[in-house]
């Protein structure tokens, strides 16, 4: 199976134990700070290594 590049609201949510709603705000601030990066992105999804950047060692401590 190959790896997804991009994870949903849903999967964030779930990943981070957190609402939908703060789900969206996480990747609406996820999705900014690449487009300063010069990404882009798509609207209601985040790039998956981009998030495991960020929250990595938050879902290694669950």
């Amino acid at each position: 199976m190959t790896e997804k590049s991009f994870m949903t609201v849903e999967e964030v949510a779930a990943e981070l134990r957190v609402s939908k709603s703060k789900a969206y705000q996480i990747v609406r601030e996820l999705n900014a700070e690449m487009q300063k990066q010069g990404y882009l992105t798509v609207a209601g999804r985040v790039n998956a290594t981009f998030f495991i950047k960020i929250y990595g060692e938050f879902r290694l401590s669950l």
